[in-house]
């Protein structure tokens, strides 16, 4: 038995039935609806946005560079990867790939996560999973979908763990930012007994904090400057995290930065390291009683698609921490050609490693049902 391939970070593009279809009645009249774009293409429109969010890039895997961000083919709805919205063209795609499965992300979803209104947000996301549910059962044995939550509080957030988890997804996409305090309060303990008791995974992707979606609008210089901002978002969060104390509060707990690349871990473990050592010192001695990096270890899996750093620097780091991902459909998906890149990429890796970070981890991870290859469950 070959050891699975499993991208852990893929996209569905949501149709706008993934928000009408199961909505609240008292929302129906507001739900994010398709528009054109004015400039050849569809966009999404819902409240509290300017202008419509650009579809084109959200399903551009595949296109060469040079057209990708030009006006016209392939930036209407319909026109764009089918197996985005309609599960039956998934196994295709994923074949095309070298895939056997994959972990689900909502695209639209990513900047709903910044929705201004916090009952607003939780009624889409409640219609989106269940209309996720739909789309993974058609393919249960290898799509594998993550819930969202608004976390309205953290009794209401338990409770979206719980209906997550009855539906059968691996795992939580959370917002980059809570309405109330932030991650590392102790307010949100509960809420990582319950993920670590239910075996839920947090998944935190990049665009669903204020923050990182700013990047793509606010930066200096060129503009592709902004998309260098993107893994700040993830950097900040692990930070959170650990020097807040919640990996040593819940030790079980497991956090997934989603794209923002891994390369860079060990600098930014040792970077923590030094910040705790010669500036974490107070009243009560220092931050915490173990180093930063030992938290990052075992608490952080990272995703990455085309890191070569990523698998560079794996001895540096946890390799059983490392998440393969192709990110289809977007526009920085390595489809159809991740196997080529993967295998130049992982030259400097043994085949153990490299199948421990192809599918592995994340067969570990979530849990999935994917062959008996998987190494052992972290404790």
């Amino acid at each position: 038995m070959k050891a699975p391939v499993v991208s852990a970070d893929s996209h569905i593009v949501e149709p706008p039935e993934a928000y009408s279809e199961h909505i609240d009645p008292k929302y129906r009249d507001r739900v994010p609806r398709i528009v054109d774009d004015g400039k050849g293409g569809d966009g999404y429109l819902w409240e509290g946005i300017k202008r419509p969010l650009d579809l084109g890039l959200m399903s551009a895997a595949g296109i060469p560079a040079e057209i990708m961000p030009k006006e016209g083919p392939n930036r209407r709805f319909y026109d764009m990867h089918r197996s985005g919205w309609d599960p039956k063209f998934r196994v295709a795609d994923q074949e095309q790939d070298g895939v056997d499965a994959e972990i689900i992300y909502a695209s639209v979803g990513m900047v709903l996560c910044n929705a201004k209104d916090p009952l607003y947000k939780d009624a889409l996301f409640r219609s989106y999973n269940r209309w996720l549910e739909a789309y993974v059962g058609e393919v249960p044995d290898r799509l594998f979908g993550l819930g969202q939550t608004a976390i309205l509080s953290v009794d209401s957030a338990i409770e979206d763990f719980r209906r997550i988890k009855a539906a059968g997804f691996v795992g939580v996409m959370m917002p980059g930012m809570p309405i109330e305090e932030d991650y590392d309060h102790p307010m949100y303990d509960a809420l990582w007994e319950c993920a670590v008791d239910l075996e839920l995974p947090i998944c935190f992707h990049i665009l669903t904090s204020k923050e990182s979606a700013a990047s793509i609008s606010q930066y200096r210089g060129h503009k592709l400057n902004g998309f260098m901002k993107l893994i700040r978002a993830i950097q900040d969060l692990i930070g959170l995290f650990t020097l807040g104390g919640v990996f040593e509060r819940h030790p079980k707990l497991r956090f997934v930065g989603a794209e923002g690349d891994a390369g860079w871990l060990p600098h930014y473990m040792a970077r923590m390291d030094h910040a705790m050592t010669r500036h974490g010192y107070g009243k009560n001695g220092p931050l915490l009683p173990r180093l930063p990096s030992e938290y990052i270890r075992e608490n952080v899996w990272l995703t990455f698609q085309d890191d070569w750093e990523a698998f560079g620097c794996s001895h540096r780091m946890n390799p059983e921490r490392l998440l393969w991902a192709n990110d289809f459909p977007h526009s920085d998906s390595t489809w159809p050609d991740s196997m080529a890149l993967v295998d130049m990429h992982a030259e400097t890796v043994t085949q153990e490693v490299k199948e421990q970070i192809l599918g592995l981890n994340c067969v570990n991870l979530f849990n999935l049902p994917l062959g008996a290859n998987a190494p052992a469950k972290p404790a």
